[in-house]
């Protein structure tokens, strides 16, 4: 399977913008359970991506993804830092 396709429709900066608001939701609201901070992310990665690449499905779909995929880079981050913080003890 080849997945070179799949970098013309990566957006750094959509991927980014949602690792931020996700971490921005963890941290500090509190009555947001975690449970449903993926489903923002792809809501939230869909609406950005078809505003910074236009309106279509491709891009709707792209972007829902870079949405869940910052949410696995944020929990690949934190259980890395927790693990190196652990070996040091």
């Amino acid at each position: 399977m080849d997945f070179t396709g799949l970098t013309d429709y990566f957006v750094v900066v959509v991927l980014v913008a949602c690792l931020v608001v996700g971490y921005i939701i963890k941290t500090s609201f509190d009555k947001i359970p975690n449970k449903y901070i993926p489903t923002i992310l792809a809501v939230l990665g869909a609406v950005l991506n078809a505003i910074k690449s236009g309106i279509s499905l491709e891009s709707i779909v792209y972007g829902a993804l870079m949405g869940l995929a910052s949410t696995g880079m944020h929990q690949a981050f934190t259980r890395f830092v927790e693990n190196s913080s652990d070996e040091k003890q």
